[in-house]
C-alpha cells in the first residue's frame, strides 16, 4: 500500500525497501471535506451545474470523509464493467453496471463518486428494461471530485453509467512506446489508492464497501490487458479480455494494465507479468515469492485469492508496489540482482492477509492495513531470510520514525483517530501507521508469546475476513479473544497509550543489529579520520548495511569526503535507488556537483515518488538547486504519473530557496575538525 512521503521540513524518511507512498496533495483536512446535495435535471441528462451543490457536513467517527457515497442508504454488491481503451485519445469509455443492496427504505439516490469522468447517460433496470434516470453532476470539489446524484425513485436492483475518462485521469497514467523498456508499444496502468478509483470508474470509492466485480475490456490487438482479477496466464491477444473478481474488495483495489506483457511462472499459483525485455530477470529477483505465500500461509492461515501474480510496471510507477489481489503492482527499481530489496513483496503479499482480506473501514484507521502488514511482512522476512535480516529492516524504519515523530503534531502521533476527532487522511496514513503500527503489534507478540499471538492474527483474519472494520472494531475483538483470556499480561492504559497516545511508549521491546553495530563502527572511525573501512568488512555489506551507513552520516560532508566515498564505493550512478535516494540529497547538501549529471538521470528516468522527492526536496532549498530541479523536471515530466507530476510540481511552486551555500571546508588530518555524527 501506499504511504505519504514526509514533509519537506522532515527529515528523510528511510525505510525498508520498495514502501509504497500514498499521494498526499489528494486528501484534504477533514474539517474542509464537503458533501453534496444535487437535484436532477432532464430526464436522463446532466442537470445545470448550478442546480448541484456541495454542502458542508460533519464528519463523524464511522464515516469515510473522503467519498460521497452513502453506504447506510444503498451498496454496491456487484460491478459489470464494459470498457474499451483508446490509447490515442489516452481515454477508457463504456459503462459501468451497479448491481444494488438498498439499505433504507426509503432512500431514491444513489451517490457515487467521479473525477473529470464526461457522464454520457445514466439507465436503472426495471422489469427487465433499461430506462433513463435522471443524474447531476456537482461542481469539482479540488480533492474529492464530482459527486454524482442519480435519481431512483424505482430503487432499481441494476443502474448502468455511460462514461468516458479524461486523458488526464489522476489515477491513469498513458505511456507512449519510448516511455517503456521494450520501445516497441505504448503502455497504461492505473493507480487507484487512495481515491483515484473515481477517475476512471464511477462508483462508491470508499473501502467501507466491498463488491464484487466482472469486465469486459477491448484494446488495440498487440496489448495485453491485466486486471485484478482472474487473469488468465495462457490469454491470447487479440484486443478482447473478460475478466471476473469474485471475492467482494473495496474500490482502491480494482486495478487495469495494458502494455507488451508476458507472462512466466514461479509457481503453479503464482508468476510474473512484465514486458520482454524485464521478465527474466524479475523472475529470477522473485523466485522466492511462492515461499513467502507458504510461509505465511503457515502463519495466519490459506491464501484465499487463487492466483499471486506480479505486474512489473515502467519505472514512473509512483509507488514501490500496490497491493492489487491476485495481482500486485511492482516498481522495477527493486530489481537490483541480489534479492536485498525483496521485502517489497512480502509486504505486497502480506497484504493479501491484512488489507485486501480484512480491510480498513476508512483512511483514520489506516494502520489496520498498514500496521498489520509491517508486523506480517516482517515475520515472512525473518523466516525466509533470517532474523538478523528481519532485525536490520526494523531498525531502519524504527530509527527514522523515533527521528520525527516528535516533530509531528500530537493528534498525527496515535495510530488511530478517537471516535469524533478529526485528522487529515494523510496524517492518518503516515510512518506512524506503518512502523508504530507494527511496533505495537510486535509489543503483543512479546507480551503474550508469539504462539498464542500468532494463533489470535490467524483467528483474527478468518473472523473478519472479506469485511471492512474500525480499530474499535479491533480492539473489542481483542479485548474478548485475546486480553480477557490472558489476564494481567497487558493493562487497558497500555493499550490506550500505544492505539491513541502520541510518540512511543517508552516500554516499546527494542531491537538491536549485530550487523549495525559494525556499521556504526566503522562510520565513526572513518568520521575521526580519512581512513575508509577495509573492503573485508564493506565487500560484504548487504544494501541494508549501505542504508544504514548513509541514513547515519552528518547532514552534510566536505567534498574531500564525498569524493572520497565515492571513489571507493560508487555511489554516484548507483543501480540501486534506495542508495541513490540518500546518496543524491547528501552530495545536494554537501555541494557536490559532481553528482548532478547522474542525480538528474536518475530523476528523469524514475518517477518513484519515494526515491526522487527526497531528491527533488534538497534540490529546492537552493537558488541554484532549485534552478536545476526545474530544468530536471521539464525533461521529465512528460514520463511521470500525474500522481508524481502533481507533487514535484507543489513543491517547486512552494520553494523558498536560500542563496547557494558556501562549499564546506575540507577535513584535515586533525581529528576535531571532522564533521560529527
Amino acid at each position: 500500500m501506499i504511504r505519504i512521503p514526509p514533509m519537506p521540513s522532515s527529515p528523510i524518511r528511510p525505510r525498508r525497501a520498495g514502501f509504497p507512498q500514498l499521494a498526499a496533495l489528494l486528501l484534504l483536512s477533514l474539517s474542509a471535506l464537503s458533501l453534496g446535495a444535487c437535484k436532477p435535471g432532464a430526464e436522463g441528462s446532466p442537470a445545470p451545474a448550478t442546480e448541484a451543490r456541495n454542502t458542508p457536513v460533519t464528519a463523524t467517527a464511522d464515516r469515510d470523509e473522503h467519498s460521497y457515497a452513502q453506504p447506510d442508504k444503498v451498496v454496491t454488491e456487484d460491478l459489470a464493467l464494459d470498457l474499451a481503451l483508446d490509447f490515442d485519445a489516452r481515454t477508457i469509455a463504456g459503462t459501468a453496471t451497479y448491481t444494488l443492496q438498498w439499505k433504507d427504505d426509503t432512500a431514491t439516490e444513489l451517490v457515487l463518486d467521479t473525477r473529470d469522468l464526461a457522464i454520457d447517460k445514466v439507465e436503472g433496470e426495471a422489469d427487465g428494461q433499461w430506462q433513463p434516470l435522471q443524474f447531476a453532476l456537482a461542481p469539482a470539489d479540488p480533492t474529492l471530485g464530482s459527486k454524482l446524484t442519480i435519481e431512483t425513485p424505482q430503487r432499481n436492483t441494476r443502474v448502468r453509467v455511460t462514461y468516458t475518462t479524461s486523458p488526464d485521469a489522476s489515477g491513469l497514467q498513458w505511456l507512449t512506446p519510448e516511455m517503456t523498456e521494450g520501445g516497441q508499444l505504448p503502455f497504461m496502468f492505473s493507480q487507484s489508492q487512495q481515491i483515484h478509483a473515481r477517475s476512471w470508474v464511477p462508483l462508491q470509492d470508499t473501502p467501507a464497501i466491498r463488491y464484487t466485480y466482472t469486465a469486459h475490456v477491448t484494446s488495440r490487438p498487440d496489448v495485453m490487458v491485466l486486471m485484478s482479477a482472474d487473469n488468465d496466464p495462457d490469454a491470447a491477444r487479440d484486443g478482447d479480455y473478460t475478466f471476473s473478481m469474485p471475492q467482494p474488495i473495496p474500490s482502491y483495489l480494482m486495478a487495469i494494465a495494458a502494455g507488451d506483457l508476458v507472462f512466466k511462472p514461479i509457481s503453479g499459483r503464482a508468476g510474473v507479468w512484465a514486458e520482454p525485455a524485464t521478465i527474466d530477470r524479475a523472475v529470477a529477483e522473485f523466485e522466492d515469492t511462492e515461499k513467502m505465500i507458504e510461509t505465511t500461509e503457515a502463519l495466519y492461515g490459506p491464501y484465499r485469492w487463487e492466483r499471486y501474480d506480479l505486474l512489473i510496471l515502467p519505472p514512473s510507477f509512483p509507488y514501490g508496489g500496490m497491493e492489487n489481489p491476485r495481482l500486485s503492482f511492482i516498481t522495477p527499481t527493486v530489481i537490483v540482482g541480489d534479492k536485498s530489496l525483496v521485502s517489497l513483496i512480502a509486504h505486497e503479499l502480506a497484504h493479501s492477509w491484512s488489507g485486501n482480506l480484512v480491510t480498513f473501514s476508512s483512511a483514520k484507521h489506516g494502520w489496520l492495513n498498514e500496521g498489520f502488514t509491517s508486523y506480517v511482512e516482517n515475520r515472512i522476512v525473518e523466516s525466509l531470510y533470517g532474523k538478523e535480516f528481519s532485525d536490520m529492516e526494523y531498525v531502519i524504519a524504527r530509527n527514522a520514525l523515533a527521528d520525527g515523530i516528535a516533530a509531528m503534531p500530537e493528534a498525527t502521533q496515535a495510530l488511530a483517530v478517537r471516535p469524533g476527532t478529526e485528522l487529515d487522511a494523510d496524517d492518518a496514513l503516515s510512518a506512524v501507521s506503518y512502523d508504530k503500527g507494527a511496533w505495537f503489534l510486535q509489543f503483543l507478540e512479546q507480551r503474550f508469546g508469539r504462539e498464542v499471538f500468532d494463533a489470535f492474527l490467524r483467528d483474527y483474519f478468518d473472523h473478519f475476513a472479506f469485511q471492512s472494520i474500525t480499530t474499535e472494531q479491533f480492539l473489542d475483538y481483542a479485548r474478548a479473544n485475546l486480553f480477557d483470556k490472558h489476564p494481567d499480561t497487558v493493562t487497558d492504559a497500555e493499550i490506550q497509550e500505544w492505539v491513541y497516545g502520541p510518540g512511543i511508549p517508552a516500554y516499546a521491546p527494542q531491537v538491536l543489529s549485530r550487523n549495525f553495530g559494525i556499521v556504526d563502527s566503522a562510520r565513526l572511525a572513518w568520521l575521526g579520520s580519512p581512513q575508509l573501512p577495509p573492503r573485508q568488512i564493506t565487500d560484504a555489506w548487504s544494501t541494508q548495511e549501505w542504508l544504514h551507513f548513509l541514513d547515519s552520516l552528518p547532514p552534510t560532508l566536505t567534498h574531500a569526503q564525498m569524493a572520497q566515498l565515492d571513489a571507493a564505493y560508487g555511489f554516484t550512478g548507483t543501480d540501486n535507488g534506495e542508495i541513490a535516494m540518500r546518496w543524491y540529497p547528501l552530495a545536494v547538501r554537501s555541494g557536490y556537483t559532481e553528482a548532478n549529471d547522474a542525480l538528474a538521470a536518475f530523476t528523469e528516468r524514475v518517477g518513484r515518488r519515494k526515491l526522487i522527492m527526497p531528491i527533488y526536496t534538497a534540490l529546492v532549498q537552493t537558488e541554484p538547486g532549485l534552478a536545476l530541479a526545474k530544468e530536471i523536471f521539464a525533461r521529465a515530466r512528460p514520463g511521470y504519473h500525474p500522481i508524481t507530476t502533481a507533487s514535484v510540481e507543489k513543491l517547486i511552486a512552494e520553494a523558498k530557496p536560500a542563496p547557494a551555500p558556501a562549499p564546506a571546508a575540507d577535513a584535515t588530518t586533525e581529528t576535531s575538525e571532522a564533521p560529527s555524527p
